[in-house]
């Protein structure tokens, strides 16, 4: 159900509430495209800074928007593990086929903690769930060891997004879960070479504005055509590299702004790039000849 090209959705913002009818038009832009799946309230979608309630209507306007074309595969992590578990139930109940679930951020739990904490949301819910690994936000790596523990013993544990940046990490995690556990690049500069180590795709930030192009990358990639696949693979770098020149989602929500996409609107503690780095950010669009397609991108929208 889960590969491909997953989109990290943004949450787009209007005067400080949630645009409802621009996630909406979000939702059609990438069905369109070709998206493999859609991920509402990951990092990409400031779900820190969403309250409860904004956070579960963000994934029930995805799942109706979507009306069963994709899967969506729900944010539904938290450092709290009871809080994790509602979350991760409203979002079974409001039809998602699957959650993305952050390791615990801030408390760092030991290892068998982290188990502990895995395991008690599988045990209380149905739908699959895609174990999320990305130290360099919550101070504390899902060890390899660990995840095969979760894939053996919780039968809804099915993959992990990998966001560690180690690929001596991720084939160490392809040689200890079970065969079908899914691997997701969590960094858009390491699709492909993902995807040669038996990865299934990414979920990605880049895709809030190339989405096809993602999608083709993996496409080319799955069909054997290396050479093609390497060929965009370097044309997309230089503009994933500006994607991250300051903290997600600051870059890609400019970007999205410059394309008529959405409102580049952030919440706090996340604030408006700096004017250096989005004159880099216009510079990179212009590069991949994305702002000469501006308006195509915002024909696509109001279709």
């Amino acid at each position: 159900m889960f590969k491909g090209s997953i989109v990290a959705l943004v949450t787009p913002f209007k005067n400080g509430r949630v645009d409802e009818e621009e996630i909406k038009k979000l939702v059609e832009f990438h069905i369109q495209s070709g998206t493999n799946g859609i991920l509402p309230c990951g990092t990409t979608g400031e779900s820190p800074t969403l309250s409860h309630e904004e956070h579960k209507k963000v994934i029930e306007i995805c799942i109706k928007a979507v009306a069963g074309r994709v899967p969506v595969l729900a944010g539904t992590g938290s450092n709290a593990t009871d809080e994790a578990v509602t979350l991760t139930k409203h979002a079974a109940k409001a039809g998602a086929q699957g959650a993305l679930i952050v390791s615990p951020y801030y408390n760092k739990p030991t290892q068998k903690g982290l188990y502990l904490h895995f395991k008690e949301i599988a045990d209380n819910v149905d739908i699959p769930i895609i174990l999320y690994n990305i130290a360099g936000r919550t101070a504390v790596n899902i060890e390899p060891s660990t995840m095969a523990k979760l894939a053996n013993d919780c039968k809804n544990i099915i993959g992990v997004k990998e966001a560690s940046g180690s690929l001596d990490q991720m084939q160490l995690v392809k040689s200890l879960c079970p065969k079908n556990f899914l691997l997701f690049s969590g960094d858009d500069a390491l699709t492909l070479p993902v995807l040669s180590i038996g990865g299934v795709g990414i979920i990605s930030v880049v895709a809030n504005i190339i989405p096809a192009d993602v999608v083709k990358l993996i496409e080319l990639f799955n069909s054997g055509r290396l050479s093609e696949a390497q060929k965009l693979h370097y044309k997309m770098l230089p503009l994933i590299r500006s994607m991250f020149i300051e903290t997600n989602p600051i870059p890609i929500k400019k970007a999205m702004e410059l394309l008529s996409l959405c409102r580049g609107e952030l919440r706090l503690p996340l604030c408006e790039i700096s004017e250096e780095n989005a004159v880099n950010i216009k510079a990179a669009l212009k590069e991949y000849g994305l702002l000469d397609n501006k308006n195509g991108i915002r024909n696509k929208l109001s279709e």
